[in-house]
């Protein structure tokens, strides 16, 4: 599982708390040393006065104690005193024992032989040392009377440790609190400071939603001005954005003009098309009329009128099919206005027959084959624009290949759809035109082996009344191998009961033609 991205304000936050913490822990690491320093010299500067108190009381027990015969002790030398808790005292007479006692608030307590042992030991590095006996901490000097008596004396640092200790729960307390503080503060002037940029990413999503790729498009969203306040940096970015979207705005408005002058331009040129195509059509039927009208004559004449008979009908048919042709062109602006193809119930095993029947003549170098299934296979739709899209999908094919391919028309079943495949073996599409095959005025003569391009629109024809039956249309080609695939909505089974006729072939069919 990928880890959740940390937003930016949640970034800046960290960073400012961070450094902050950092700071506070340095000032209480100082003030911390420095606290501890001025309480140790203090209490160094009490023990001094101790020591020559204590060393005095040593030298007025020495001459009782050496008058009654007794071994002078702590315990001795601190009878009759005033002596504050927490004072430490050792005593060792020349060429005798040593002894010490811990003053406490409620009496004294005397030192073991190995306390007294630890006190030798912190004092031989020095005169003062700081050493722990009895369990508790004691700062203690060394001092010696005239008579030879080593005196010595401590004070407890507990109070010091205690000070400190008090200080540092402050100290975490007061950077605790102010942490949360400085959170809850940073958070807030973030959040306003980064406003600026959330109104950004809101309108840029808000632009991405909107449908750009067809039809009249206009960009109504902006950054609000309150939010796009070109004096600081982030408010440049909501105006950079603004003037990104003006641009891009301008830009579609341009391309929307370009689309409707193009429609424009395919639907005068229909109109205006019709026009000699008609004339055509007028002179074929005239004629027609007038050779069939003619008494016989002998047996040249009557092939003469046979052949201009023929002739004339030629002239009429290839009429008939520019006139379509022009329709075609009609049909694409009509499409595009959103305007409906005539529906009904369509047999498609007889539109793939009869289209593959109607391409057969026009390529005799080509080889043909076709597979439908036994049974109709009924869509609903326009019949005569299906069998459109059918012949063009195998003009394209008979047109980019050379004499030789094998072009095979298969239809089929897949689930609710009818899917239709016409598969060629020629060299393929060149990729560099493949996404933008079914767009009007595309060609592919470059990779596909053509002598002559045609008008580009065959396959946007295609790809128009598909769209419009409610199916797809696409291409998967590479050299050897390409199939243009229909994909269109089965007909309900209500509507299957063979409202159209069943011309074409009843079994699975697999002709070929050379």
């Amino acid at each position: 599982m990928s880890a959740r991205p940390v937003s930016l304000q949640a970034r800046l936050m960290a960073a400012v708390i961070g450094f902050v913490s950092l700071i506070l822990v340095v000032v209480a690491v100082i003030t911390s040393a420095t606290l501890g320093t001025t309480l140790e010299q203090r209490l160094q500067e009490q023990l001094s006065g101790y020591s020559a108190v204590t060393k005095r009381w040593v030298m007025s027990a020495e001459p009782a104690a050496a008058l009654m015969g007794e071994t002078l002790t702590a315990e001795r030398v601190l009878t009759g005193q005033r002596v504050p808790a927490g004072l430490l005292l050792a005593v060792q007479p020349r060429d005798d024992v040593a002894s010490g006692v811990i003053v406490t608030a409620d009496g004294g307590r005397r030192l073991s032989d190995g306390a007294l042992f630890e006190l030798t030991e912190a004092l031989n590095a020095g005169s003062t040392s700081a050493v722990t006996v009895a369990g508790g901490s004691y700062l203690v000097t060394i001092s010696q009377t005239p008579d030879g008596t080593v005196v010595v004396t401590g004070l407890s640092r507990a109070e010091i440790q205690h000070t400190l200790g008090t200080l540092f729960t402050v100290i975490a307390l007061a950077t605790l609190g102010g942490l949360l503080l400085l959170a809850l503060t940073t958070a807030l002037t973030i959040s306003m400071g980064l406003r600026p940029l959330h109104a950004v990413a809101a309108t840029a999503t808000r632009v991405a939603g909107q449908p750009l790729d067809r039809g009249e498009v206009s960009i109504t969203e902006r950054v609000p001005d309150y939010e796009a306040d070109p004096r600081t940096e982030v408010g440049r970015v909501g105006v950079a954005l603004n003037t990104l979207l003006d641009h891009v705005d301008t830009s579609l408005a341009a391309r929307q003009r370009n689309e409707e002058r193009m429609r424009r331009f395919v639907a005068d040129a229909s109109h205006e098309l019709r026009t000699p195509l008609a004339s055509i059509r007028g002179y074929s039927e005239l004629s027609l009329r007038a050779l069939r009208q003619g008494g016989p004559g002998d047996a040249a004449a009557s092939d003469t009128l046979e052949s201009t008979t023929t002739a004339l009908e030629r002239i009429q048919a290839q009429s008939l099919r520019m006139t379509r042709l022009v329709e075609d062109l009609l049909l694409l602006a009509r499409l595009d206005e959103g305007q409906e193809l005539r529906s009904g119930t369509v047999d498609l095993t007889q539109v793939a027959v009869e289209a593959l029947m109607d391409a057969q003549p026009t390529a005799p170098g080509h080889t043909w084959d076709l597979a439908v299934p036994e049974h109709p296979v009924t869509v609903a739709g326009d019949a005569g624009r299906l069998h459109q899209v059918l012949a063009n999908l195998l003009a394209n094919a008979r047109t980019h290949t050379p004499a030789g391919t094998t072009i095979t028309l298969s239809l089929e079943e897949a689930g609710a759809d009818a899917v239709l495949h016409v598969h060629d073996d020629g060299p393929g599409i060149d990729p560099g035109v493949r996404d933008e095959l079914f767009s009007r005025f595309a060609r592919g003569d470059v990779s596909r082996a053509r002598q002559t391009g045609g008008t580009g629109l065959g396959l946007a024809i295609a790809k128009a009344i598909v769209d419009g039956h409610g199916g797809t249309i696409e291409v998967d080609s590479e050299p050897g191998d390409t199939t243009f695939t229909v994909r269109l909505p089965l007909a309900p089974e209500k509507d299957a009961g063979g409202e159209t006729g069943t011309s074409a072939a009843t079994g699975e069919t697999g002709a070929e033609t050379q």
